[in-house]
């Protein structure tokens, strides 16, 4: 053990034992690091690199302008080299400091090779690993190096930083004031008055057994078992979500209601032809061109989106609830009409079998296969 990890060790094991035990199990010989020269130097695993190799000081002054001034609390994801510990501490009216371990093996390797106690001594600070809480803390910095190369077991909080980060960013294809949307729900606002209230279906189907069908890969194995289902006597309510809608129909399974929210949906996903006994629900800014088209039931109703916060004033329908898949509608959709029961299909949020959907090429719904960089287990471990 170098003499520069025992004096770091000695630090974290007199304030957190608990973290210098893991800290000492960690497989350091796991990180491929390199040292990259610049104007001054860092290192870089895999090819990425922790910190500027130019000007770290300065690198670590923007970060920390990023986050609101004078916060007493701060929560700071991944280590890197210690440089925005530093600065954020020298800030006094910041009291406390959490620290959060997002790669154990990363970190224990920086405490061989860099005197890190001056950050680790002062008593504003708290380290544990990221997985020692189940959610994220407010406010926070997320080293971008280490979203990137968190370990495992900080794979759930890495997701949620990712999340978070990225909130204000994708809320901005929902803003009402935007020259596409606006044009969206202005083409739709006739077919939005004379739709029926979705909430008409509410209450509807009380006591029954419904199904809830999405398009992951895992479908394709239900197909033969969803067919012979959809026509039996008893046959439970088949809700799908409009990227099921064609592979379903092209196996003879005829749904009864299709639940559509995104607006790059097209008559490709969504044929016409042989429509008129299955209902339609969907929120405002589809196309309505296509919506006109159908020749079944339509019923329209919002999300909470503030998109809508006009014309649930103007054109008041009721509210399912949408938080970023179509699947999410359709399940509430189905709770909402009273079912007794609810049997999922094809809702993987994942690529199971190295594919991205039932019934579509690679890519045709959405990113490819090969963006996958993540791993998750599933229900079967």
């Amino acid at each position: 053990m170098s003499e520069i990890l025992q004096h770091n060790l000695a630090v974290i094991e007199q304030r957190w034992p608990d973290v210098a035990q893991r800290l000492r199990a960690e497989n350091v010989e796991s990180i491929p690091a390199q040292l990259i020269e610049g104007r001054q130097s860092t290192l870089s695993i895999g090819g990425i690199q922790l910190t500027s190799r130019h000007d770290r000081l300065a690198e670590a002054q923007t970060q920390a302008q990023s986050l609101r001034a004078n916060s007493p609390v701060v929560h700071l994801y991944g280590t890197a080299l210690g440089d925005l510990q530093r600065v954020l501490l020298a800030d006094a009216s910041l009291q406390t400091l959490h620290v959060h371990i997002l790669n154990g093996a990363l970190f224990a390797l920086v405490l061989q090779l860099l005197e890190q106690d001056d950050w680790l001594s002062d008593p504003r600070v708290s380290l544990a690993y990221a997985d020692a809480c189940s959610e994220i803390q407010l406010p926070f910095f997320a080293l971008p190096a280490e979203l990137v190369l968190a370990d495992d077991s900080s794979a759930r909080i890495r997701d949620r930083l990712v999340s978070e980060v990225h909130v204000d960013f994708n809320n901005q294809a929902f803003a009402a004031d935007t020259p596409d949307n606006a044009r969206l729900l202005e083409q739709g606002r006739a077919l939005l008055q004379q739709d029926t209230d979705v909430a008409e279906l509410f209450d509807s189907q009380s006591g029954c057994d419904v199904f809830v069908i999405a398009t992951g890969p895992s479908l394709q194995q239900h197909l033969p078992r969803l067919l012979s289902t959809s026509n039996s006597a008893n046959r439970p309510l088949i809700i799908c979500v409009d990227t099921a809608y064609v592979p379903l129909r092209n196996q003879g399974i005829t749904p009864d209601v299709v639940v559509s929210i995104d607006h790059r949906i097209t008559p490709r996903h969504l044929p016409t032809e042989d429509s008129a006994h299955i209902a339609l629900v969907y929120v405002p800014g589809q196309e309505a061109a296509m919506l006109k088209a159908w020749q079944g039931p339509r019923y329209v109703g919002y999300s909470t989106s503030p998109l809508y916060a006009h014309l649930r004033e103007q054109i008041p329908k009721a509210t399912l609830h949408v938080g970023g898949s179509v699947i999410h509608p359709a399940v509430d959709l189905a709770v909402k009409m009273g079912a007794a029961r609810i049997t999922l299909f094809g809702a993987d949020f994942a690529f199971p079998g190295g594919k991205t959907h039932t019934g579509w090429q690679d890519g045709d719904l959405g990113p490819a296969l090969s963006i996958a960089k993540h791993w998750v287990r599933d229900g079967r471990g």
